[in-house]
This record gives C-alpha cells, sequence and structure tokens, in this order.
C-alpha cells in the first residue's frame, strides 16, 4: 500500500511535524518517507534482523515513529509499541516476554530506560535513537544518522524485494499489549489483513481524502490512533504528529485539522473549559450562549434522524452560528469535519452539545483485538445514546448472559505466547469482548459496561458502575468517579473533584484553598459536594446511589497507573491503593 501510493503522490505532503528549534511546521513528502522507509528496512537487513523479528518502538508521537514502523513492516518483522510513558517493569515484563533485539526511543528518559534494560537483557542488542539530536557513550546505543547509513549496500534493497514477494496477508504485523486493567498485560497479534480490511470496511463509512489534515495527538502506541494513521496513509491524506498531547488545545488553531482521533477524555475537559469561561460571562452574554447552544441542539437531531430542518430553524440557526457556534467550532480550528472518539464511555449530552456547536464527534466501539473499530456513527442516521451503527463486513452476536460477541477479518490472531488466555476469548472465529452490550430498536450498538465491572451488591442488586459514574461527572464540580460496592451492604465512591472550581468556590478559607490536601478535607466542602451528588442521584433507585464519598485530591492519571493508556480506569488498582479510604467509609 505505502509503495503504490509513494508512486500515486511522489513529491506531495504526507507528514508533517513542528520543528522544535524553529517552531515551525515542516513538510515531508511521499518519495522522501519512502526512500526513508527503506533504509530503515535495509538498515534492519544488515544488522541480522528479518522476518518475524521483534522490534520495539518506545516512542511518543513523531515522523521517525511511522517511519520505523513501516520499515520494520517491510522485511515482514513484528512491530512491538510502548506507550510513551510505559514504566520499568512494564518494559521489562515486554521485551522478556517478546525477546525484542532492537528498540527505537523518542526521547532522553526512554532512551536511559531502554540502556538500563539492554544492559540486563541479551536479546536487546540496539537502541536507536529517533530524535537526532540523542546521543550515548553506550556501545548498545545508535544515533538516527548511524543507523539509516548501516544498509547501504545495495544486496539489501534485493533482500527486501525478495521478502515482500514472500509476503502474506496473514503476517503478523504487530503485537500490541493491552494496558490490562486487570491482570498481566496481554500481546494482541494482529495481521496485515487486520489492518487492509480495517481500512476497506472504513473506506464504506467514512469519507477521507488527500484534502485533508488529521492531527495525530492520541498515542500511536495504542491501536487506534496507529489504525488511524493507516488510514491517513491509504487515503493520501496529511498526518501532523504532536509529540505533546497536553498542548493539543494550542496546536488545534495552527494545525486546523479537518479529521482527527479523539478519546471523550478531550471533550470533557474541553467541556469544562467553555462552561468555567461562560460562568466568567455577564447574565445577557450566557443567556445568548445557552439559546444558540439550545438551537444548535434542535437542528442537530434534525440531522441525526436525516430529516430536513424547519426553515425557520435554519434560519435561527444562522443566527446562533455567527453569535456564537462558530466561536465554539475556532476552539478546533474552525475546519474539522468529523473527529472519530472511542476509548471510553461518553455523556450522550457531551455529544449533543458538541453535535449543536456543528462538530461531528463520530462516536463509536472498538478494541485492541478487533483491530479498533466495530461500530461507528453514519454520516446520515445516529442515536447519540448509542456507539454507533456496526460496520460493514463485521457480525455481532450476544451470549444468553448479553456479552458482546465479534466476528470478521479485523478479530486478531491471538495472545503472543498466550494460548490458554487465547482460547478463552476466540471461540469458533467469535471474539468474546468482556463487554456487556445490545442492539437498540434501530439496531445500532450500546456497550454498557464491563463484565468483570458490574458488581453485586451484598443485598443481591447487580450494579454498573459505569452509569453511575456518567451520571456523577455530569456534574462541573466532579472530575473522575470510581464507585466501590462489590459484595457490600451500600455503594460509595471515590471523589477527584476540580480543585480549582472548588478554589474559586471556597476562596473564603484563604490559604486552605491553596492546598488540594487540605481542602477536599474541609466540612463545608464535603457539604458542599454531597448536596450535589444528592441532587444527582435523584431519581436512580435507592440501591444504585452512592450513600458516602471521600474525595481525593489527585487526579487518576496514566503516571499513577490509575488510568490505562486509552485512559480507563484500572480499578482494581484505584481500589488497593485506595484500600483503607475505602474501609473507612463502610466503617
Amino acid at each position: 500500500m505505502v509503495r503504490e501510493r509513494a508512486a500515486q503522490y511522489g513529491d506531495s505532503e504526507i507528514l508533517r511535524f513542528k520543528d522544535n528549534l524553529s517552531g515551525k511546521y515542516r513538510a515531508i513528502n511521499w518519495t522522501l518517507l519512502l526512500n526513508t522507509v527503506n533504509k530503515i528496512s535495509n538498515s534492519l537487513l544488515s544488522l541480522g534482523f528479518s522476518s518475524e523479528s521483534r522490534i520495539g518502538i518506545y516512542s511518543d508521537n513523531r515522523p521517525e515513529w511511522t517511519i520505523a514502523d513501516l520499515g520494520i513492516l517491510q522485511i515482514r518483522g513484528i512491530v512491538v509499541p510502548f506507550f510513551g510513558t510505559a514504566a520499568h517493569s512494564q518494559l521489562q515484563y515486554i521485551v522478556d516476554e517478546t525477546e525484542i533485539g532492537l528498540m527505537f526511543v523518542g526521547n532522553n528518559e526512554q532512551k536511559e530506560r531502554a540502556l538500563k534494560l539492554a544492559d540486563k537483557d541479551e536479546n536487546l542488542r540496539f537502541v536507536v535513537g529517533l530524535d537526532p539530536s540523542l546521543t550515548s557513550e553506550s556501545k548498545k546505543f545508535c544515533r538516527w544518522d548511524q543507523f539509516l547509513s548501516f544498509g547501504t549496500d545495495e544486496k539489501y534493497t534485493t533482500i527486501v524485494d525478495e521478502q515482500l514477494k514472500e509476503a502474506g496477508a496473514g503476517d503478523i504485523a504487530t503485537i500490541i499489549y493491552t494496558s490490562g486493567t486487570t491482570g498481566d498485560p496481554k500481546g494482541v497479534m494482529l495481521t496485515h489483513n487486520n489492518f487492509m480490511y480495517c481500512m476497506e470496511i472504513h473506506d464504506k463509512r467514512l469519507e477521507v481524502g488527500r484534502s485533508d489534515v488529521s492531527l495525530c495527538f492520541l498515542p500511536l502506541s495504542h491501536v487506534f490512533e496507529r489504525a488511524w494513521t493507516y488510514y491517513i496513509l491509504n487515503r493520501g491524506a496529511v498526518n501532523v504528529y504532536l509529540e505533546n498531547p497536553k498542548t493539543v488545545i494550542e496546536a488545534l488553531p495552527e494545525v486546523k485539522p479537518t479529521v482527527m482521533c479523539t478519546v471523550p477524555r478531550f471533550y470533557e475537559k474541553t467541556y469544562e473549559g467553555i462552561k468555567a469561561e461562560e460562568l466568567k460571562w455577564p447574565g445577557y452574554k450566557r443567556k445568548i450562549f445557552e439559546w444558540s447552544i439550545g438551537i444548535g441542539r434542535e437542528h442537530s437531531g434534525f440531522l441525526s434522524k436525516d430529516i430536513k430542518p424547519p426553515v425557520a430553524l435554519q434560519l435561527k440557526r444562522k443566527v446562533a452560528d455567527l453569535l456564537v457556534l462558530k466561536t465554539v467550532r475556532k476552539i478546533f480550528g474552525g475546519k474539522v469535519r468529523f473527529m472519530p472518539c472511542a476509548g471510553a464511555a461518553i455523556r450522550p449530552e457531551l455529544l449533543q452539545f458538541f453535535h449543536a456547536a456543528g462538530l461531528f464527534v463520530n462516536y463509536g466501539y472498538g478494541a485492541t483485538e478487533t483491530t479498533a473499530t466495530v461500530s461507528c456513527f453514519k454520516s446520515d442516521v445516529y442515536d447519540f445514546y448509542s456507539t454507533g451503527t456496526i460496520m460493514p463486513g463485521i457480525a455481532v452476536d450476544f451470549t444468553p448472559e448479553g456479552e458482546i460477541m465479534v466476528k470478521g477479518d479485523t478479530i486478531f490472531a491471538g495472545y503472543y505466547r498466550k494460548p490458554d488466555e487465547t482460547a478463552k476469548v476466540l471461540k469458533d472465529g467469535w471474539y468474546h469482548t468482556g463487554d456487556t452490550g445490545k442492539l437498540t430498536e434501530a439496531g445500532d450498538l450500546l456497550m454498557i459496561d464491563r463484565i468483570n465491572d458490574i458488581f453485586k451488591t451484598s443485598g443481591g442488586k447487580y450494579i454498573s458502575p459505569q452509569k453511575i459514574e456518567l451520571l456523577l461527572c455530569d456534574d462541573n464540580f466532579i472530575e473522575q468517579a470510581v464507585v466501590i460496592g462489590d459484595n457490600r451492604k451500600f455503594i460509595t465512591a471515590l471523589i477527584v473533584p476540580s480543585v480549582p472550581r472548588l478554589r474559586s468556590q471556597f476562596g473564603l478559607l484563604g490559604e486552605k484553598a491553596d492546598d488540594a490536601e487540605i481542602l477536599v478535607r474541609e466540612p463545608a466542602v464535603i457539604d458542599f459536594m454531597k448536596l450535589r451528588i444528592d441532587r444527582l442521584q435523584a431519581d436512580l433507585p435507592a440501591y444504585e446511589r452512592v450513600v458516602r464519598f471521600t474525595l481525593l485530591p489527585e487526579l487518576f492519571t496514566i503516571e499513577n497507573e490509575a488510568l490505562t493508556a486509552t485512559l480507563k480506569i484500572r480499578r482494581r488498582i484505584v481500589e488497593k491503593k485506595y484500600s483503607a479510604l475505602i474501609e473507612e467509609m463502610y466503617l
């Protein structure tokens, strides 16, 4: 695919990145991309790597990530990606299991961690810096320019061509380790056919072309952004790399993407920022804002049913657009056509808000084991309360217990060196997802919760924590929530409040407001949060209500291992870390 596109598009831009020295964006065209990919392949062959060699990429997003990825795939090697902030223990586990022989690294910290592993691991013979500025005295380290010069002998080009002639659709392309909300991570083996079929079915659902620009800010180590990057290459669109995802809001007006992958947390944080600004406005301005969003919501309601809005509503929508909606879209650069979104649950109200502003958030459902997308919104008819329509060429069914099963050419080949784990989830070609769900009356897929997350109280009531957590996080003063109650007599919750909002609300606490640890223990703050929580869950049956809660001063993050790379809560880790606080709530 890459060779064909390079022959088609030649000098056309395909990758873009910001130069750290000049602060300006630089472009890489198809010809340069393929030439560098070829150098990667030739150099790998010169060092003794070939088909089925496991080669690691441990880096944040940058063009060299994709270039190295494609160079490995071209010799029929197997790419093993690592999340950019992966801890030493995570690296060690994966390197030991896959026997990685070479690892590409992106920054100095990643380089040092990789070299520390290489010093003790005979298999890991080379560490190569993707950033040209990286250097080291270690004999196992190669600078980027050094590495690219290893395979200059023409014989390696011939070997690459011979390797490709032997390539098959069933070749393993990558082993992606799931973050693991429970237990040890498992290496998901995806084939070249998995990715190619994924592109084929997306062509039947999405419209992406050479005029599109995508902002690559989710980690390439995860299947979502990685598969999307392949799709962008396939469609000949431009992929713009953002190394630091925390700067995405600043990058959007510069890049002006037309499409980009997103996760629910991105919209939650953006919405919170918008609402925080709204609080600063005078009353008349807030009324205009709410009126405009209301008109936009009504308008998008017609669009979601593929019904032309009434003329009067269309006129009001134009006024609302001039007053407010256009400004909201400018936050995203002003040119967005649609944004695929997956990875976790999202509140329907949040989807409706951004659709009201004219931003098509294409929400969907998938997993690493399904090469990402199982379902997503269609462009004409979609249901905000679902995870979209099942993709063409993909079959979905349910076990008697309601577990979602998926079948099709995007289903993974198995877990690396874990046949027993594979057998548990792959049965007669069906992948058992571990998620509960159902089809709506219109035939859309609705994912309800992880089976392992659903618990039963000591009173025998089954509880879906995700439902309650989404409800709680609908409050502007609540950032994150984890619901507890397995085999307990009532439900409790660990809640991370919005500390900046509490500081603003309780400025009267003086210096105490600057200390999050003190702030979350203030009786006035706890009483304030209790009133809000009770109001939120007033319509829930008694057995689903949070009876007691504890406020935490620290966010759940990837760095403190409370979140997976796709920002899902790692419940077992959270419950273990805060076990003492949880027990106090049941005294």
